[in-house]
């Protein structure tokens, strides 16, 4: 039950500050998907990446390629009214893009959070919708999602569903965007990642756009704790009672149970291949 809840925790919204003497800030609606794709990929472009996130990503099996491709990078923890100020020189607007706040002397900022790795969440276009932090050092919930609610001119961030890969006859459904980015890159498979096991209004709704693409066949990858994790097993069982309400056909990966993930089980065999053949 406790892993469940902190899995569920990812769509909670950042816990409210004490009463203060000033009003709450209102907070801004959202950006359309446009607004948010042209700024987060301006914000990315004058991030960089760590060594330690490089090498994080490398030990998952991911390329320097397939990093650059994803657009993975370090959470600024320093100078961000400077960064934002580079992103509005590309005429991107941050007004209702999650992240994006004003300072108390006007200027717009980005958000300061704990150390760790962007990671761009996207449409079945390619679109950034919004952003997850991978953080460092952490056990629990390690996966947040970038959001300036309750700072000023800034807004919360919804849940979204993430896309790897273009849309076939079938496609892979897991937890997590890093997760379907890491699978697809290994494997060249299309994946669908969700924010958690129970977020099916989201997903119902991205299944929808994908069999409108020609999607007929889902095949569901969560991580192995399903099988012995009663109340995970629970909401899988809902998982596939909506697949079978919409019409898809459906099955499971199952995986030698020593790899928490189908990604980690991919990486293991590829890298016993190439040892072999070293």
């Amino acid at each position: 039950w406790r892993e469940l809840v902190e899995r569920l925790r990812l769509n909670e919204r950042p816990m409210r500050a004490e009463a203060r003497d000033y009003q709450q800030p209102v907070e801004t609606p959202i950006a359309d998907i446009s607004t948010r794709h042209r700024t987060y990929s301006a914000l990315l472009s004058v991030l960089g990446l760590a060594n330690a996130h490089r090498d994080n990503l490398h030990n998952r099996g991911l390329s320097d390629r397939d990093i650059a491709q994803l657009g993975y990078k370090s959470m600024p923890l320093s100078n961000n009214s400077e960064l934002v100020r580079r992103v509005l020189e590309t005429g991107a607007d941050p007004q209702g893009v999650p992240g994006f706040f004003r300072t108390k002397a006007g200027w717009w900022s980005f958000v300061h959070q704990r150390s760790g790795i962007l990671i761009p969440v996207r449409d079945m276009w390619g679109r950034i919708q919004g952003l997850q932090l991978r953080l460092d050092n952490t056990e629990n919930r390690k996966f947040r999602w970038i959001s300036s609610v309750e700072l000023t001119g800034g807004c919360g961030s919804p849940v979204w569903t993430h896309l790897a890969g273009k849309p076939g006859k079938m496609v892979v459904l897991t937890e997590g965007p890093m997760k379907a980015d890491v699978i697809h890159a290994l494997s060249g498979l299309t994946v669908l990642a969700v924010p958690g096991v129970n977020a099916l209004q989201r997903l119902e709704e991205s299944l929808t756009e994908l069999r409108a693409q020609g999607v007929r066949e889902i095949k569901t990858a969560f991580d192995m704790d399903y099988i012995t994790n009663f109340h995970v097993q629970s909401a899988y069982d809902k998982l596939m009672a909506l697949l079978g309400r919409m019409g898809f056909r459906y099955g499971t990966y199952v995986w030698d149970s020593r790899y928490k993930g189908l990604d980690d089980f991919i990486w293991a065999r590829l890298k016993e291949n190439l040892d072999r053949n070293s």
